[in-house]
């Protein structure tokens, strides 16, 4: 006879919850390449690093769509494993804002370039703000009162994902320049004056985008090896 085999809600939101993860770091690493090969103005001509870099920011919208619903998909699997009881309301809230999230992510790219893109992002900054402001304080709260969080490595996992979010609000301040570097650069061409400043603003932003893969990293050992 076979044996049986069933699947709890629980554990398809644990599968849910790693494939997520997988298409966010994995996606995320395959921005970082196209990136790397962007500033290489000696091996690629401009017209193909413009191509690559086209290529960066539709591949850039995986991470950004697993990341939106990594929001509402972890607090509905911290309440269906027990870790906290959260009210019904609470959860459709959390699939709310996820779900608003994805669609200003979407409609941003869908719309670049206009006012209605530039409104999106503002938008979502916003968001991103209060989601971090949110995750820092329960993962702050748990670890000193502990409690809604009790376990230590899963109110330290909240914590960290409050400094991705904060780690993410840095990488769009110090990629901010780039829009009009990057305008520069096609409208004269590349040279020194053109590139340095661009490359320099690339390299500072890169800065951010490591503490957010370490971040990572550090919430997916957690989340499976649950040492404390």
């Amino acid at each position: 006879m076979m044996a049986e085999f069933s699947v709890s809600y629980y554990q398809m939101l644990v599968f849910l919850h790693l494939l997520l993860f997988v298409l966010w770091l994995g996606a995320d690493v395959g921005v970082f390449m196209l990136g790397q090969h962007f500033r290489k103005r000696e091996k690629w001509s401009l017209p193909q690093r413009l191509a690559l870099l086209q290529l960066l920011v539709n591949v850039d919208m995986v991470p950004r769509s697993a990341w939106a619903l990594m929001v509402p998909l972890t607090l509905t699997m911290v309440d269906a494993g027990g870790w906290w009881d959260m009210p019904i309301w609470a959860i459709g809230l959390a699939w709310t804002v996820g779900g608003f999230w994805l669609w200003l992510v979407w409609d941003a790219h869908i719309h670049d370039q206009t006012e209605r893109a530039k409104r999106d992002n503002r938008i979502e900054s916003v968001l991103k703000i209060g989601l971090t402001i949110f995750y820092l304080g329960l993962g702050i709260v748990s670890l000193v009162e502990g409690a809604p969080l009790v376990p230590v490595w899963l109110a330290t996992k909240a914590l960290m994902f409050g400094l991705i979010f904060a780690a993410a609000i840095m990488i769009d301040v110090a990629f901010k320049p780039v829009g009009p570097q990057l305008g520069r650069l096609i409208a004269e061409g590349s040279s020194d004056e053109t590139e340095i400043s661009l490359r320099r603003t690339m390299d500072r932003t890169r800065v951010w985008v490591w503490v957010v893969y370490f971040l990572l990293l550090g919430t997916a050992f957690l989340g499976n090896i649950k040492p404390f």
